[in-house]
């Protein structure tokens, strides 16, 4: 059981999460000071009031409802979503998006430089032209030897005339 989590823990993703929770750790304390410190200001010179928590609050029986704590919540949510892909996405896109190019880019020169490696080699022929360029082969052959034979063979008029004197 403890090599288990030995190897749940050493994996990959799970590091790749923990950098992650880390670095949205960091990035909520920037975004938390920026409401605290740029946006609250400003809702208060606007409404009158420090922070979003007393904006929109209705008291009844003891009970508040604030619908200005989740205004700010769902303010916060979206720094944090911004601040996230703009800071870490689109930087991690753009980059993958130029290796990508390169690695594609020297793999087109690679293939160009077999293509051309390919060409300079002897043209490769298929089993249909082997065959037929092997059957001429043989058909040449052929003609030869029936020239050959038809050439040391005496004809028949020749036979005769020889069979004559002979005789």
């Amino acid at each position: 059981m403890i090599e288990g989590f030995k190897k749940f823990i050493a994996r990959g993703n799970m590091i790749d999460m923990a950098v992650g929770v880390v670095m949205g750790g960091a990035v909520t304390t920037v975004v938390n000071s920026i409401v605290n410190n740029v946006i609250n200001p400003f809702i208060a010179m606007i409404f009158g009031k420090p922070n979003m928590d007393g904006l929109l609050a209705i008291t009844f029986n003891n009970a508040t409802v604030s619908f200005g704590a989740v205004l700010g919540a769902i303010l916060n949510f979206l720094i944090i979503a911004a601040a996230v892909y703009f800071c870490i996405l689109v930087p991690i896109n753009k980059f993958r998006d130029v290796t990508e190019a390169l690695l594609a880019k020297t793999k087109l020169a690679e293939e160009r430089s077999k293509a051309e490696e390919e060409a300079a080699k002897e043209p490769e022929i298929s089993t249909e032209e082997q065959t037929i360029l092997l059957l001429q082969q043989i058909r040449d052959e052929l003609a030869k030897q029936n020239a050959r034979n038809t050439q040391n063979v005496p004809n028949d008029s020749d036979t005769v005339a020889g069979a004559v004197a002979v005789r």
